[in-house]
C-alpha cells in the first residue's frame, strides 16, 4: 500500500523497494522553505491529530501537510489558537531563550579555558547545536502531531511507554531548574541593588526569591507562544543593551572591582586576595583541573543547548518548514554576541578578578546599571520555560475538551494552578542550590546530555532507517559516511556529558561548599554580587 502520489510523506514504517528517495538534501535541508522534502515516519502516531483520540484510525493515511491543515482548520474561530507563530515570532522566542544572563558566564569560562580554546569551543558548540536542531526540525516535519519533546522521546525509543515517562520527568525537571535559576537571579539582582544586608526585609534572600517567584507566576499566565513572543522581543533587546553596557563599562573603568596594585590578604581568613594587573591567558593555566575545565565548558554548552523547547515552538508555527530561518538568525547572532562579550570582558577583567556572572567584576555603579537591564530577561526566561511545562500538562488534560481553546473558568484555573505548582518547586530548588555557576553545569550534565546530544543522534539513525538506508553502512557516499560518524560522535558526547560531566559538577559543588564560597540552603544572607 502506498500514499497518494502527490504526498511528500510515506505511510508509517513501510518497507518498499521502489519508493522515491525522501532524504532531505540540498539548500532546503539546511535552510527550509516550501520545497523541503519530508521523509517517512519512523513509527505510528502516538499523539492525536486534532481533537480525535490517538486510537482513531480515520486519519492514519494523512500526510504531514494534511495533518497540519487539519490542526489549523480545527483551531479556526477558536478564542485561543496555538498554531499562530510566524518564523519571525519563533525567532523572537529563540532570541529571548538564548540571549540571556548566561552570556555573562562566558568571561569566567574563558578565564578557565583560555581565550583561544574558549572561543573555538563557543563556535564549535554553536554549530553542533545548529546541526542537531535541524535534525530535530526534520523529525517534527515528519511527525507534525508531536506536541513536545516527550512525544519524540517515546517515538525514538520504539514507542516504549517508559521512554515517554523518562523523557517527561527530565523535561519538567529541566524546565523547573531553569525557573529556579531565574528565581535565584532575581534575588541576586535585588540584593546587588540593595548593596548588602538590610534589616528592612526579614530573611532577606528567601523573601526576595519568593516575591520574584510570585511575579513570575503572574507573568506566566498567557497561554500561547504567540503572545509571549512579543514579550520575548523586548527581553532580548534589554539583554543586548545590558551586555553591551557591561563591555563598555569594563573597558572604561580604571580597574576591575576588587583590584589592588599590591599583594593583600583577607583580614579575617588570612588568605591572599587578588592583586596586580589583570592576567589574561590565551591557553589554560597549568593549574587548571579537569573538574574546573569541564565545568567551564558545561557553562558554555548550557547557554547554547535549548533543543528541549524547540518541538513546542515548532508545534505552534503556522508553517514549520520555515523554522530554519529563525534558527540560523539566532545562531549567527549567538556566535557574534557570545564571543565578543565573553572575550572583551575577560580581556579587561583578567583571571584573578573574574566573577560569574561577570557583572560582579564591574565597579559598583557600573554593575548596578548594567545588571538592571537584565530585569526583563530574569523574569521572562523563567516564564517561557514555565509556559512550556504548563503547556505539556495542560494539553494532555484537556485535549478533547472545549477548555483547551476557549476562555473557561475551569481552563484558566487549571492553567494557573499548574503554573503555580512549577513556581513553588522552582522556589524550593533555588533556595536549596544557592549558586550560579554550578547550577548551570548541573543542568548541562544531567539534561543536556539527552536533549542536546543523545536524542538527536538517535533520531538521525531512526530517520535514515525509515528512509531505507542507514547512511553510515549502506549509502556509501562521502556525505553518508561523514554524517554517520558525526552522529555517532554526538551520541558519545552526550554519554560523556552524562557521566564525566555529572561527576565534575558534583565534585565542583562539594569543593565550593568546602571552600565556604557559597551560602547554606535557605540562607537569609545576601547573595548579591
Amino acid at each position: 500500500m502506498k500514499t497518494d502520489s502527490g504526498s511528500d510523506l510515506q505511510l508509517p514504517y513501510e518497507e518498499e523497494a521502489d519508493v522515491v528517495e525522501t532524504v532531505p538534501r540540498g539548500w532546503s535541508a539546511w535552510f527550509g522553505g516550501p520545497n523541503t522534502a519530508i521523509g517517512r515516519r519512523i513509527a505510528p502516531r502516538i499523539a492525536p491529530v486534532g481533537r480525535e483520540s490517538v486510537d482513531d484510525d480515520s486519519d492514519s493515511g494523512l500526510d504531514s501537510n494534511a495533518i497540519l491543515e487539519k490542526q489549523l482548520a480545527e483551531e479556526a474561530g477558536s478564542a485561543i489558537q496555538y498554531r499562530t507563530c510566524s518564523w519571525q515570532k519563533t525567532a523572537a522566542l529563540l532570541f529571548s531563550e538564548y540571549i540571556c544572563l548566561a552570556i555573562m558566564s562566558f568571561p569566567w569560562s574563558y578565564s578557565v579555558l583560555g581565550l583561544v580554546p574558549g572561543i573555538i569551543l563557543t563556535v564549535a558548540q554553536a554549530l553542533v547545536v545548529l546541526y542537531t536542531s535541524l535534525i530535530l526540525w526534520q523529525f517534527c516535519l515528519r511527525h507534525p502531531e508531536v506536541r513536545d519533546v516527550c512525544d519524540i522521546g517515546q517515538m525514538l525509543f520504539w514507542n516504549k511507554k517508559w521512554a515517554w515517562w523518562f523523557t517527561a520527568v527530565m523535561f519538567v525537571l529541566n524546565n523547573t531548574f531553569i525557573q529556579a535559576l531565574h528565581v535565584l537571579l532575581g534575588a541576586k539582582y535585588v540584593n546587588t541593588l540593595i548593596g548588602g544586608e538590610t534589616t528592612a526585609i526579614s530573611c532577606q534572600t528567601v523573601t526576595i526569591g519568593l516575591i520574584v517567584a510570585i511575579i513570575s507566576w503572574v507573568a506566566s499566565l498567557p497561554r500561547t507562544f504567540g503572545v509571549l513572543s512579543h514579550l520575548g522581543t523586548g527581553s532580548a533587546i534589554f539583554t543586548f543593551i545590558s551586555v553591551i553596557l557591561a563591555v563598555i563599562f569594563a573597558g572604561i573603568e580604571s580597574h576591575p572591582a576588587g583590584y589592588s596594585p599590591v599583594p593583600v590578604t583577607d583580614p579575617i581568613t588570612g588568605k591572599a586576595l587578588p592583586s596586580g594587573a589583570p592576567i589574561v591567558t590565551l591557553i589554560p593555566l597549568a593549574t587548571t583541573t579537569f573538574v574546573n575545565g569541564l565545568n567551564a565548558f558545561l557553562n558554555i554548552s548550557y547557554t547554547f543547548i535549548g533543543q528541549i523547547t524547540l518541538p513546542s515552538f515548532i508545534a505552534e508555527m503556522k508553517e514549520p518548514r520555515d523554522f530554519p530561518k529563525a534558527l540560523w538568525a539566532c545562531t549567527i547572532l549567538e556566535i557574534i554576541v557570545f564571543s565578543i562579550v565573553g572575550g572583551a570582558i575577560y580581556a579587561y577583567t583578567g583571571n584573578q578578578y573574574m566573577t560569574t556572572p561577570a557583572f560582579g567584576s564591574l565597579q559598583p555603579l557600573y554593575k548596578k546599571i548594567a545588571f538592571s537591564f537584565m530585569i526583563p530577561t530574569i523574569i521572562f526566561l523563567g516564564v517561557l520555560y514555565a509556559s512550556v511545562s504548563a503547556r505539556f500538562v495542560f494539553l494532555r488534560i484537556f485535549h478533547n475538551s472545549r477548555h483547551k481553546n476557549e476562555n473557561t473558568v475551569v481552563g484558566w484555573a487549571t492553567w494557573a494552578a499548574i503554573l503555580l505548582a512549577t513556581w513553588i518547586l522552582a522556589f524550593i530548588i533555588a533556595n536549596s542550590i544557592p549558586f550560579f555557576s554550578s547550577l548551570l553545569s548541573l543542568l548541562s550534565s544531567l539534561f543536556d546530555s539527552f536533549f542536546g546530544f543523545i536524542f538527536w543522534g538517535v533520531a538521525y539513525f531512526r530517520m535514515r532507517k525509515a528512509d531505507g538506508a542507514v547512511s553510515l553502512f549502506k549509502e556509501r557516499t562521502i556525505r553518508g559516511w561523514v554524517e554517520g560518524v558525526i552522529n555517532i560522535i554526538i551520541i558519545l558526547t552526550g554519554i560523556f556529558f552524562l557521566t564525566a560531566g555529572t561527576y565534575a559538577t558534583i565534585q565542583g559543588i562539594i569543593d565550593e561548599y568546602a571552600a565556604g564560597s557559597v551560602g547554606r540552603p535557605f540562607s537569609c544572607a545576601s547573595n548579591g554580587i
